[in-house]
Parts: C-alpha cells; sequence; structure tokens
C-alpha cells in the first residue's frame, strides 16, 4: 500500500473509534476494521467555525467573568492573570515551522456517535491536503483515547510513531464503548497527552486537536486545568472541536485550554445536517466554512507563521454581523478583531 494513502487511512480510521449506535447509549461499541474507512461518506461534509480568544481578547474576559459570576460547577480554577500572560505570549508572530507533531485526543464514549464518520474523512483528506501543500514537513502523528472511570479503560494512548504499519495495526485492535453519564475524563487525556514524545524544538509546530462533546467532572476541574497548562509548557497549542451536545461547561474549558495554549476553539454547526443539534456558541460573529478547510487552516497558520481568515469562497455563511474581519461587543463598545 502507498505510504502516503496507508498514513490517510491509519489516521482516518481513528475516528471510527468512537461511533456506536445512539448518543448517550453506553453499548454497542463499534469494532474498527477495513468498512469504516470504505464509508461512502465524501470529506467536506461537517461544517464548522473557528473563533480565536486571544485575538477578541476583551470579549473573552468579559464572557469568562460572566461565568465565574455565576458560579458555574466544575470551571477551571485559572485566573485572570493565566490568561492574562497568555494573551501577552501570543502577541508576538510565532515564525515559520518545518515540521509537524499532531496528537489526535478523541473522546470514545458511546455519545460520539453521529458525527464520527465524517469526522473519519475529514482527518484522510487533512493528512493529504497537508502533504500535497507542505511536502516536507515530517509529520507525525499520536492518538490519545479516553472514556470515563467506570469504563474498561480510562486514557489509552499511541506515542508518535515513525513505523505505521505498526500504528495502524494498534488502531485496528480498538473499539469504542462507555459511557453512560454526561461527564467523561478529558483531564486524563489532557495530562496523557502532556507525556507523549513531542520534539521540542523551535522549527516543530506541536498541535492538539481535541474532539469531544461532553466536559469533565465537577470534582476534576483542578486536574483538567494542570493538563492545559502542562500542554502550554511544552507549546502544544490544543485545538478543541466542540461536537454536537456541549454544554457551557464544556465551551468555557474548551475555549480556555485554546486561549492558554494559543489554539483556536472550532465548533461543529448545524450546516452540514450531520448529526444532534450543536451548541450556538457565547460569540458575537463568525465565519462558517467546511471543517476541512477551517482545520487545514490551522494547520497552514501553525506552520507558516501568518494568520489569514477564510477565503471569500470558502465562506458558507456568517453568524452575527462580522464587518471587515471584526467583531463587536452587544454593548457597542470596543471592536474587536475575528
Amino acid at each position: 500500500m502507498h505510504t502516503r494513502f496507508r498514513f490517510a487511512f491509519m489516521v482516518g480510521s481513528l475516528l471510527a473509534l468512537g461511533a456506536c449506535s445512539n448518543a448517550g447509549d453506553a453499548s454497542g461499541g463499534f469494532e474498527l476494521g477495513m468498512a469504516s474507512a470504505e464509508s461512502d461518506v465524501e470529506p467536506g461534509t461537517l461544517t464548522a467555525g473557528v473563533w480565536d480568544d486571544n485575538r477578541n481578547f476583551d470579549f473573552f474576559l468579559s464572557y469568562r467573568s460572566t461565568l465565574y459570576s455565576q458560579q458555574l460547577p466544575g470551571a477551571l480554577p485559572l485566573t485572570e492573570a493565566d490568561h492574562q500572560a497568555a494573551h501577552s505570549l501570543f502577541a508576538a508572530p510565532p515564525g515559520t515551522k518545518e515540521t509537524l507533531d499532531v496528537a489526535l485526543i478523541i473522546d470514545t464514549t458511546g455519545s460520539m456517535s453521529d458525527e464520527i464518520t465524517y469526522l473519519q474523512t475529514e482527518f484522510i483528506a487533512l493528512s493529504d491536503s497537508i502533504f500535497a501543500k507542505y511536502p516536507n514537513a515530517q509529520q507525525r502523528w499520536s492518538l490519545v483515547l479516553y472514556r470515563d472511570t467506570e469504563d474498561d479503560y480510562v486514557v489509552r494512548s499511541f506515542d508518535f510513531h515513525t513505523d505505521l504499519d505498526e500504528f495502524q495495526e494498534k488502531l485496528a485492535e480498538q473499539a469504542a464503548d462507555g459511557g453512560g453519564d454526561f461527564p467523561e475524563a478529558p483531564d486524563m487525556a489532557l495530562t496523557k497527552t502532556a507525556d507523549l514524545s513531542w520534539r521540542t524544538d523551535g522549527a516543530t509546530a506541536r498541535l492538539a486537536f481535541w474532539v469531544a462533546d461532553a466536559p469533565h467532572h465537577e470534582n476534576n476541574a483542578a486536574a483538567m486545568a494542570g493538563g492545559i497548562r502542562a500542554l502550554k509548557d511544552l507549546g502544544v497549542a490544543v485545538y478543541p472541536v466542540a461536537s454536537s451536545g456541549v454544554d457551557e461547561l464544556t465551551e468555557l474549558s474548551m475555549r480556555s485550554a485554546a486561549q492558554l495554549t494559543g489554539g483556536r476553539y472550532l465548533f461543529l454547526t448545524d450546516d452540514s445536517g450531520v448529526g444532534q443539534e450543536h451548541k450556538e456558541p457565547t460569540i458575537p460573529c463568525y465565519y462558517v466554512t467546511k471543517l476541512d478547510r477551517a482545520i487545514l487552516r490551522m494547520v497552514d497558520i501553525a506552520l507558516s507563521g501568518v494568520y489569514r481568515e477564510p477565503e471569500p469562497s470558502e465562506i458558507l455563511r456568517t453568524g452575527g454581523d462580522p464587518q471587515d474581519g471584526a467583531c463587536q461587543l452587544a454593548s457597542g463598545g470596543e471592536v474587536l478583531v475575528f
């Protein structure tokens, strides 16, 4: 099998690990096999918005302050000073990168069902697109799967690997199951992600795409914050991909992780018609594009070191009223760059 095709199949197949019968169902795991890779689903189906809280920092502080003042149960023990320090850190241009480390952090419990097959094809397309644009980027991918404390495993990981055949074999052994209650164990998954063998040289872009639809357990908020800090210390930018069913705590935690690590918050939308209803994010305006275009744009920004907005031809619709790449607070106050 052609190495790049084998790699694309391998990466895409991992997302089929989360497939099962119904959202919230804790039974009926899906066994990974070649049939999942031969799905009729085409890439470019799922739709998503992207939000950058570091480029809209005053709005983020207002959003965060509102939820913390309401004493949202499970809110991460992070201070405004933590966020201010991160905002200052990421204000400088990052510079170009030559190599790419990507970790995929996947919630494989029963609630991750309707969109998994589609997510599979998006990551296959992503690998090919990165290779086409950056053929010398020396991509390395790793995998962290997680469920919850009452399941047959809590976290299962596969480190960055150069032997793609062996890595594919590891993936083929997996199945999805478990869950039951709403919260899961992302705190343990993020901590495990920080333990992977990331390249720490200045030439490597380090990204973690965290695909999930549920929050941490409220009593694990400190551990969740610790996992985010560990990734930040390694220079790993977290890019959450919020799936259908996220609640207020999940959005806040995901956006906090992205802001603190220099990533961006991606959220699936109803425009594709796939999956259950998606939460409307608490942001003033955004562009909706295909998910594969959004993810590729994030990788392109990370490797090139140059921020860019979606091409006009990529924009499917707008949420709110973005004008010349800017959003405005509802109060009519400060204009914020989007």
